[in-house]
């Protein structure tokens, strides 16, 4: 059946149908092929797009800029300090000013009521880049990693969300997941469990009723048996740094590390953060240096930095591939076959974070 998506807003995952979420990853795969080949885009040539960010963020501004400008559109980004929104302006008259200056709008910030009132205000699409209970963009973005690297469909795959599970990323997979018809467990403690709101599990019920995915909730460290995927996130959100004490003390046990990997009994099992992460605190700093990461998924050949020579030898040792002086690691692995990466999961690449 046909897609048409024009004029749409992208506010949740709850909005779409299974079919047309399939599109939208279709899609992306397509425009990061045409990326890689050097094709320019030409789909929002003469467009406007304004970002509206009233919480800071690096990866999802960077995104948000580089994938209007890719498509040939053009980027005005508005934090709290520079629109009268909500301010001396109410948001339905920011939204109906946006919409006659702007082709689409995307939101960050708090409140999911505000992205939806821009949308019903403001006449264009609206694109939610954050709120406190969802990140749609986020598990599109997440959901086309998987497919890249994982050797079979979304709906075989068995994601676990570690540590704040009532939290806003934790019900975007939720949302995600139901929709996908994929096996989603939310591992935290029993407190947190009781705390997720009730709302979010009906309506996740009533998708996955449909879509024959399971969704669920477990303090029970077996629900991480078969995992492809360990996710987490950061404990204390933007405004919640008073909470990190009380945060540590009731998440560390959930703190992702080499041991939670292993116990997941899936030799590929790969750990996934949205970022930005406090390393050693969320997860442990090896998970981050593993083979299995993927929370930095953009490596580029010239951009990594020589690694442990010792590290590097091990790496050919047990995989038969010759990486040189190291600068080689990444490429050559995801050159090489499934049963290379199973033997991996234990190897340290040795790269440094090529972010710094």
């Amino acid at each position: 059946m046909p897609v048409n998506l024009k004029g749409r807003s992208f506010l949740t995952l709850m909005d779409f149908t299974p079919a047309e979420i399939r599109y939208l990853l279709n899609l992306s795969h397509d425009l990061k092929r045409k990326k890689r080949a050097g094709i320019l885009g030409k789909t929002l040539r003469g467009k406007n797009v304004v970002l509206l960010f009233e919480k800071t963020s690096t990866r999802t501004r960077c995104a948000f800029e580089t994938a209007v400008h890719d498509e040939g559109g053009q980027v005005t980004y508005l934090d709290q300090g520079s629109s009268q929104m909500g301010k001396k302006e109410s948001l339905e008259d920011t939204a109906k000013v946006l919409g006659r200056f702007f082709d689409g709008i995307e939101y960050r910030g708090y409140d999911q009521k505000v992205v939806e009132d821009l949308a019903k205000f403001s006449g264009v699409p609206v694109f939610n880049g954050l709120t406190d209970v969802d990140h749609p963009t986020q598990i599109l973005a997440d959901m086309l990693t998987m497919e890249e690297h994982i050797a079979k469909p979304l709906k075989d795959c068995k994601v676990v969300f570690v540590g704040d599970i009532r939290n806003n990323m934790c019900y975007a997979w939720m949302y995600g997941c139901a929709k996908m018809g994929m096996t989603f467990v939310g591992y935290g403690p029993q407190t947190l469990i009781d705390e997720v709101d009730p709302h979010v599990l009906r309506q996740v019920a009533e998708v996955s009723a449909e879509t024959g995915a399971q969704v669920s909730l477990s303090s029970d460290p077996e629900c991480l048996k078969g995992a492809d995927v360990l996710y987490s996130d950061i404990w204390a959100s933007m405004g919640e740094e008073d909470k990190i004490p009380e945060r540590a003390a009731l998440l560390s046990p959930y703190r992702i590390d080499s041991a939670m990997l292993s116990s997941t009994g899936n030799p590929e099992v790969k750990f996934m953060h949205c970022l930005p992460s406090f390393h050693d605190f969320e997860t442990k700093t090896a998970p981050f240096e593993l083979v299995v990461c993927w929370a930095f998924p953009a490596y580029i050949l010239d951009k990594i930095k020589p690694c442990n020579l010792d590290l590097v030898k091990q790496f050919t040792r047990i995989t038969g591939i010759n990486c040189g002086n190291g600068l080689g690691t990444y490429n050559a692995i995801h050159r090489n076959t499934k049963q290379a990466l199973r033997n991996l999961n234990s190897v340290r690449t040795g790269c440094p974070d090529p972010i710094n």
